[in-house]
């Protein structure tokens, strides 16, 4: 569900004080992650791109500046995406499933995704876009108010407003509230070890398995994103995996079955895999939505290897939404778009044949 302001405003039911600065207040604070590299100037260190800034100078990400030789986000508290949404969206299809996730975003990304759905924020800076001044207790407070189990940083990409999301991620955590990190995975290792004492559950979008087409469409790099997927299971954070498939990019079978062999032999076969279909975007509208057959072939190829929990995003109403047992087959969760239909799972295993099926279930 969208909010708009007036909602957004009436439901916060906070102080006179805080309502007037929503809007108008800086998201300023220093760093968690950098160091000081000689003559006023820093290196960022919270993903690998670690840029080094000169006073005055912002990173990639476009929300971290060097000011006076000191690192400070100017995305903080200061969310430009405030909506309530179903878990399943994310796509998140083995945790709290129906779940209602309040989830949050601010200007700016590590990435340049050339394709990106949500480049209006993610290739912004804080002041091109009408941001909300929403601080850590706040967010926390409203999802206790409104009985939301899932507080989600999403949308843009969360690593770069890295120390709101920590923040807010300790108080839930605190709280009993859940949290959740919908992300591209491109985030250095202690930054991504503190995060892991907070963080219940994430959706990492290994964009690509190449590392040419990640420096050429995203801007990025891939041994990063595989190695957050590994810190990850080994922290016992709940991982679920999203792969877009772009026509005459990313939809050759070799590639799609090597992606999937290193999901099965680093991550383990209960690990869901989402094949999402890609719609023209961004700077990418001359090519095709991806056809429905290669995102069937690519779901074959994924259980053909050996994958239990594999599924088709961006296409409802189909059975490749359905999950199903990996031991007896049969049918244990239909879905239409984000609504469940149908649920076989008891107890966290098959109601059938008592197989235990990988997720957080209550």
């Amino acid at each position: 569900m969208k909010l708009t302001r007036r909602e957004f405003i009436k439901m916060l039911s906070i102080s006179p004080l805080l309502l007037s600065s929503l809007g108008t207040k800086e998201g300023e604070k220093e760093a968690y992650y950098y160091k000081s590299a000689g003559n006023n100037r820093v290196k960022c260190l919270n993903c690998p791109h670690q840029c080094l800034l000169s006073p005055g100078q912002r990173g990639i990400c476009r929300v971290r500046e060097n000011k006076k030789g000191k690192l400070f986000t100017l995305a903080y508290a200061n969310p430009c995406a405030v909506h309530i949404d179903p878990i399943e969206k994310k796509p998140l299809f083995h945790f709290l499933p129906q779940s209602s996730a309040f989830s949050i975003a601010t200007a700016g990304c590590n990435f340049r995704c050339k394709y990106c759905q949500n480049w209006s924020i993610s290739q912004k800076s804080p002041e091109e876009t009408e941001n909300y001044f929403l601080p850590s207790h706040e967010v926390v407070r409203i999802a206790e108010r409104e009985n939301i189990p899932v507080i989600a940083y999403t949308y843009s990409e969360p690593s770069i407003f890295y120390e709101y999301m920590l923040d807010t991620a300790k108080i839930a955590n605190g709280r009993g509230i859940k949290n959740v990190w919908v992300t591209n995975g491109f985030l250095n290792p202690e930054p991504l070890r503190e995060l892991c004492k907070y963080i219940d559950a994430a959706n990492v979008d290994i964009k690509w398995f190449t590392e040419d087409l990640y420096r050429e469409i995203s801007g990025g790099s891939l041994n990063p994103v595989l190695l957050t997927c590994k810190t990850l299971v080994k922290k016992k954070v709940h991982l679920e995996i999203t792969n877009l498939i772009v026509p005459t990019l990313n939809d050759d079978k070799k590639m799609i079955r090597e992606l999937v062999i290193w999901v099965r032999e680093n991550l383990g076969v209960d690990i869901p895999l989402h094949f999402s279909r890609f719609f023209p975007m961004y700077k990418l509208q001359h090519l095709p939505p991806t056809p429905v057959r290669t995102l069937q072939t690519a779901r074959e190829i994924a259980l053909n290897e050996g994958l239990h929990y594999v599924y088709i995003g961006n296409y409802p109403g189909g059975e490749w939404e359905n999950t199903y047992c990996p031991e007896c087959k049969k049918l244990l969760i239909r879905r239409k778009g984000f609504m469940i239909l149908e649920s076989n799972i008891t107890g966290g295993r098959c109601k059938f044949c008592k197989h235990e099926i990988y997720g957080v279930w209550k």
